[in-house]
């Protein structure tokens, strides 16, 4: 049986869960998410706890059991407390900026990268003299924030020999030695 499925999830008061056919609906403070639910997974809702049943004991239904309950407690969450990712840029010359929800980077290519944030997600840069930039995006959408934040990883991943590049704030870059003359 799923651990993971098996598992209550608790509904905080400023946050509802509804069911319309096979798609499931969190609103809250900070925002508004729906998940498509299939396979006959069903919700029951009863004094602030949501528990998840699945139909039978077969395999693909076992994992979808856990899934949706990951994904519904990880919408409820969202929009109750939001999400938060912190990436780093490790090089010399390397720079972010912001205005709004357009995010500017400077990762050592001619041109400097120019990137259009979704509205869900909130973007704020830090950059102090002696130490790295960081970029901090907020979302009430964790996939969202996931698929952002490996976006903007993606223009310069970390290296293995010097560890430039950008990187999550506690990412380990396993490094290795260069060339023994």
């Amino acid at each position: 049986m799923s651990r993971i499925g098996k598992a209550i999830i608790e509904i905080p008061a400023n946050v509802t869960v509804s069911q319309k056919d096979d798609v499931v609906t969190v609103k809250g403070p900070k925002g508004e998410l729906t998940q498509k639910i299939s396979d006959g997974i069903t919700l029951k809702q009863e004094d602030g706890v949501l528990t998840l049943d699945r139909p039978s004991e077969s395999k693909q239904h076992k994992a979808l059991h856990g899934l949706y309950r990951s994904l519904i407690n990880n919408m409820i969450l969202g929009t109750s407390e939001g999400w938060t990712k912190k990436l780093e840029l490790v090089g010399v010359g390397y720079r972010a900026s912001n205005q709004g929800n357009r995010l500017e980077l400077a990762l050592g290519f001619s041109h400097g990268i120019v990137l259009n944030l979704p509205t869900e997600i909130t973007v704020e840069t830090l950059s102090e003299k002696g130490k790295n930039p960081i970029i901090t995006l907020t979302s009430f959408d964790k996939q969202l924030l996931g698929m952002v934040a490996a976006k903007i990883r993606s223009f310069r991943k970390p290296e293995p020999y010097k560890g430039k590049g950008v990187r999550f704030v506690g990412e380990n870059v396993r490094r290795k030695a260069g060339k023994s003359a």
